[in-house]
């Protein structure tokens, strides 16, 4: 049965609440999902969730600070996010000063959620932002961390191949506040970044894209995660010190962060593990839920 993602829990961590839904046995072993830049948690489709808990986890998804129905920090302002941009693609650093917060912030939140839950030790999975969110959890918060799987992610280094220039335009493309541009917009956003033809994805995006319009947009957080992710830089040297078994994956056709980026970090955490998934863009079609979720499930039983 399908949840309702306009009634979530909510959990106080960091100084914001954050909502918060679980799958599976509370007994199982905790696997905290974490969702990328400007998304919400139920793009971590239910029924994946439902599909990983059965291989024995108690599945956790959440919405990051700024987004869908957790705390919005209003407050903090909007950053001139194409200043920043042109700044970091001129070699100058971007200070975490210049910016609301950063994405040890959010690795903090993150944290703040399992100790809310009384968890102790989680693995992490996070996709594309939230997959550096994870890799910031395992270098901040190592204890915390059971097994680490950064998916579609980066290590930040500057010298990576850039998005392809489809994926930078619609990343960068204003959002639409009403609900027919706002879900042609998210129409076009998911073809770009699944890359290939993918036309049964196609017939469910429009219903995706009201169900996240229906939770609330929020603009002005996309544009502060962004933020964040410019300013929090290059994690490249720091990954030399992540102890965290440590699991890679990523698509082979990714638009927004080509597969060097996943290589890269790869060949940075020791003893981590690569799998690639043919056919995959920046996103998690039905057709990969399975080499995705033995991948994971796999991965977390090796390491036990």
């Amino acid at each position: 049965m399908q949840r309702d993602p306009s009634s979530p829990s909510f959990a106080s961590s960091n100084g914001i609440e954050l909502a918060y839904d679980c799958f599976g046995d509370p007994a199982a072993p905790p696997l905290l999902l974490i969702m990328g830049l400007g998304t919400q948690m139920i793009a971590w489709d239910e029924a994946f969730c439902e599909r990983l808990a059965g291989r024995g986890y108690r599945v956790i998804r959440f919405d990051n600070r700024d987004i869908g129905q957790s705390t919005r920090l209003s407050a903090a302002g909007i950053p001139d996010v194409a200043k920043l941009l042109g700044q970091a693609l001129a070699g100058v650093p971007v200070s975490a000063s210049q910016v609301p917060y950063t994405l040890a912030h959010m690795a903090d939140d993150a944290v703040g959620l399992l100790d809310a839950l009384g968890i102790d030790r989680a693995h992490i999975v996070g996709a594309s932002m939230g997959g550096a969110i994870g890799q910031e959890i395992a270098l901040r918060h190592p204890a915390r961390v059971r097994t680490l799987v950064s998916t579609m992610a980066t290590s930040g280094a500057p010298d990576l191949p850039p998005p392809q220039p489809q994926a930078l335009q619609v990343l960068l493309t204003p959002t639409p506040l009403d609900r027919d541009g706002y879900i042609a917009r998210q129409q076009q956003v998911m073809k770009v970044l699944r890359a290939g033809s993918h036309p049964d994805e196609e017939a469910l995006d429009a219903a995706r894209a009201e169900r996240s319009f229906e939770r609330g947009l929020h603009p002005a957080g996309y544009a502060r995660q962004l933020a964040a992710i410019i300013a929090s830089g290059s994690r490249r040297e720091r990954l030399a010190s992540l102890k965290a078994s440590t699991l890679v994956i990523h698509g082979d056709v990714d638009p927004l962060v080509p597969i060097e980026c996943g290589k890269d970090v790869a060949r940075h955490v020791p003893g981590a593990r690569m799998v690639t998934i043919e056919g995959m863009g920046h996103a998690l079609p039905k057709v990969t839920w399975a080499p995705v979720i033995d991948a994971i499930a796999g991965h977390a039983v090796e390491s036990r």
